[in-house]
């Protein structure tokens, strides 16, 4: 795992490339979503009550975000067994990307130390981009709380598609 935490990408900055498999063993790379709104959404772990709720509020979303021109991407350091166990047990419509090393978390700022009953350690901080048509990241959401977040999320997105 990459530990050599970066920043997280402000607003208006180019949105980092990148070329990741998904549960379907499937290549994307963000230029090949150039013209589209992109949802990249950044997850600890499949299978947790929290991420579960994010990737569910997404999946009920997705046709309203797609009628908007928005393409939905998660990404977490699980494989893509992980990925494709948690997209078939809940219906998951979108692709889970798998960052085994978190060079991308890594790249987005996300990557970050963490504390949980007094132990520290490195893991994925939940966070949403929003990137542009262009490739620029349009919104950031820190340090997600899951209730509501799919809403805010298309509340900001019309604000940009009217």
């Amino acid at each position: 795992m990459a530990t050599e935490p970066a920043s997280l990408i402000d607003p208006g900055k180019t949105a980092p490339a990148f070329t990741l498999k998904d549960q379907q063993g499937n290549t994307h790379r963000l230029s090949q979503y150039k013209g589209r709104w992109v949802l990249l959404y950044f997850y600890p772990k499949d299978n947790t009550p929290g991420c579960t709720k994010q990737a569910c509020q997404f999946r009920d979303t997705g046709d309203t975000l797609d009628a908007r021109g928005a393409v939905v991407l998660g990404v977490s350091p699980d494989d893509e067994a992980s990925h494709a166990r948690f997209a078939d047990k809940f219906s998951l419509p979108f692709p889970l990307l798998a960052d085994h090393d978190a060079k991308l978390c890594t790249k987005y700022g996300v990557w970050q130390e963490k504390n949980m009953y007094g132990r520290k350690y490195m893991g994925v901080v939940r966070t949403t981009y929003l990137i542009d048509p262009q490739g620029k990241v349009a919104h950031r959401w820190d340090k997600v709380k899951v209730p509501g977040h799919a809403d805010d999320v298309l509340a900001q997105l019309d604000q940009y598609t009217g």
